[in-house]
């Protein structure tokens, strides 16, 4: 996730209109590799099964995405039959992602749409709202953090939930990865610089297909909480992983976090 647009106009999920709908977007740092980020991740997919029933949980949908990417997890979702509304701030990765869902036979079911987590275009109310692979730590600080989940409260009907991973590196992964070039995937390197006093990670990749570099930034587990709560959520479940296990201070966090009030 990264830049930001005017408001969207309304629009299907056919080629021509998100081109059009994207043309006005500010770049972000994803562009750069949005044909590189599937063989990047394509080790990562604990958390697709997790999603996807969660979906499955929220009705028939439909869904809110916020950071699609190029469907990683709206594709899989949309060929259960569950149809999605994708947000990205990328215009590589939303064209990725349309790709993808018409290869799948997916496409009518998902309507993508390019915005930011803290200004997504949707006028719908939905029973889920979700946010995987820590795309909120691209968030750079508490205003806009809080500016987000307000924005996902606002999506939700009444007892809506908002589900998301984050996460707080471990010391002994700081001090194997900083300021080295690793080689994640046959020719896709990570470089790390990790800051824990800001607590910020400044990454690069890079590939065939591209190169780029991004900032996140982490908080603990009560802080999320904090958060959270000043937005007007109640955090119904935090795990420490996509099995559902109980978060024990672990690196990774799995909220579930459920609208409160009306």
């Amino acid at each position: 996730m990264g830049g930001r647009i005017a408001a969207a106009p309304e629009r299907d999920n056919g080629g021509m209109d998100l081109e059009a709908a994207c043309a006005d977007m500010s770049p972000s740092p994803y562009d750069a590799i949005a044909e590189l980020y599937d063989p990047w991740s394509r080790s990562v997919t604990e958390d697709v099964p997790f999603y996807v029933s969660e979906a499955r949980k929220s009705g028939g949908g439909p869904v809110v995405e916020l950071g699609v990417g190029t469907g990683r997890i709206a594709v899989p979702t949309a060929v259960a039959g569950i149809p999605v509304i994708g947000v990205d701030s990328s215009a590589g990765m939303l064209e990725v992602c349309r790709r993808r869902a018409e290869a799948a036979g997916v496409a009518g079911l998902i309507d993508l749409r390019p915005g930011t987590l803290d200004a997504p275009p949707v006028n719908e109310r939905v029973s889920l709202v979700t946010c995987p692979f820590r795309a909120y730590l691209h968030l750079a600080g508490d205003e806009e953090r809080l500016r987000a989940f307000r924005s996902a409260r606002d999506l939700l009907v009444p007892d809506g939930r908002l589900i998301f991973d984050v996460f707080t590196p471990r010391r002994d992964d700081i001090e194997e990865t900083h300021g080295r070039w690793i080689e994640r995937e046959p020719g896709i390197f990570e470089h790390a610089d990790w800051d824990a006093d800001a607590r910020t990670l400044t990454l690069s990749v890079r590939g065939p297909e591209g190169e780029t570099t991004m900032t996140l930034a982490w908080l603990s587990e009560p802080e999320w909480r904090k958060l959270l709560d000043a937005a007007g959520f109640e955090v119904d479940a935090c795990y420490g992983w996509f099995d559902y296990r109980p978060y024990r201070s672990s690196e990774d966090m799995v909220f579930v976090a459920r609208r409160r009030g009306y």
